[in-house]
């Protein structure tokens, strides 16, 4: 539909519709009238689909990011709905349709989608960030591997899998409860940490129940080598032909003593033999890289055997390499033992200054290089 103008206000109805009034604020809200998105005095708010709220604005050059709380989410929906409500008086058509289902939408209403959530979805760790706007189906939960050092994201949540009719009624609850949200998420994603570490047998009902409840979307997971080099190249082709289109793999160093010290099982040469079986099979493959794990001890290798692995894959110009700043998180056994053991850990600073230069190595090799920063993760 083309977009409708009242300048100075503006009204954009496809596919989310974009409003913004003449103060400056700008609001999108999905197909079901849910706020996406509001922007005012420079932050950009994001309502995630469990409706927490989550900020990010530049203070003198500097990217912050920050979770509000009940009460400044409470407001943003105030002055999100605010601006729609600004767009009404006048409205034809398709406009004031779509405008009488975002007014619908109160404060109280959003907040409430916290409690719909929690009932559809188990916490959501991470995705990749080219997969924040897909439609996660949790076949499992967890990971199976759950030792690394640096990871807390499955940290209490043993590894279990859903059976398919779990599995089909989960399925359909995330359906009903995104509803026409769906239609604006092109692609679906099979979590938790190691869903593919499952066997055909158990992966294939999955897979068809997954394309049956939401059909013609491509399936994205993440696998790591630990798990995924089990798998023999018949096993990657079948699930290629069942509707998987790509994999995201823990790469995080091409350096082995520094994934040993890491406690992250796998080595470089079961990486590339592991990459060559995916692409053998016709697989997008993205590979995360931690940018400055291991601190100042392990900087140098760390950066020259990770390029050297990167160089020696048969990576195609559609696949992607992400960096990844590492955070450390002050719990994990990774501070405790870099502590330990006097390893200094990179600023801030350098680690961009090391994500810059590795991005630019990683693009002279005909490879696309994408940051991936965990801290803005948003579903």
């Amino acid at each position: 539909m083309a977009p409708v103008a009242r300048a100075p206000d503006t009204l954009t109805l496809h596919p989310a519709a974009t409003l913004a009034v003449r103060d400056g604020r700008v609001a999108s809200f999905d197909l079901e009238g849910r706020l996406l998105t509001y922007f005012e005095d420079g932050v950009l708010y994001k309502r995630a689909l469990d409706s927490s709220v989550h900020a990010r604005r530049r203070v003198e050059g500097r990217r912050q990011r920050f979770r509000v709380g009940e009460a400044r989410a409470r407001w943003v929906f105030r002055r999100a709905r605010e601006v729609a409500e600004s767009h009404f008086p006048g409205s034809r058509g398709e406009a004031r349709k779509r405008l009488r289902a975002i007014l619908g939408w109160t404060p109280e209403r959003l907040l409430a989608e916290r409690d719909r959530f929690a009932r559809v979805y188990k916490p959501i760790a991470i995705l990749p960030p080219d997969r924040y706007f897909t439609i996660v189906l949790q076949a499992t939960e967890g990971c199976t591997w759950n030792r690394c050092t640096f990871c807390s994201f499955y940290s209490g949540r043993p590894f279990s899998a859903k059976d398919p009719e779990t599995f089909a009624q989960h399925a359909r609850a995330v359906r009903d409860f995104l509803g026409k949200n769906a239609l604006l998420r092109r692609d679906l994603f099979l979590a938790d940490g190691n869903a593919l570490a499952l066997s055909l047998g158990r992966l294939f009902p999955l897979l068809q129940t997954a394309r049956e409840v939401f059909p013609d979307r491509p399936v994205y997971s993440f696998i790591d080598v630990y798990s995924g080099e089990r798998h023999q190249g018949e096993f990657w082709r079948a699930l290629r032909e069942a509707g998987l289109a790509g994999v995201y793999v823990g790469m995080e160093t091409g350096h082995d003593p520094l994934l040993a010290w890491l406690n992250k099982p796998g080595s470089r040469e079961e990486l590339l033999e592991f990459v060559r079986v995916l692409k053998g099979a016709g697989l997008f493959v993205g590979l995360i890289v931690m940018v400055g794990a291991g601190g100042d001890r392990f900087r140098a290798a760390h950066f020259r055997e990770t390029l050297r692995a990167l160089a020696a894959m048969p990576l195609k110009p559609s696949d992607i390499v992400f960096l990844s700043p590492f955070v450390e998180d002050p719990r994990s056994t990774y501070r405790l033992r870099r502590e330990a053991e006097g390893i200094r850990p990179l600023s801030e600073g350098e680690i961009e200054a090391e994500l810059a230069r590795l991005a630019r190595a990683v693009r002279r090799l005909g490879l696309r290089a994408a940051r991936y920063d965990i801290r803005e993760f948003l579903y």
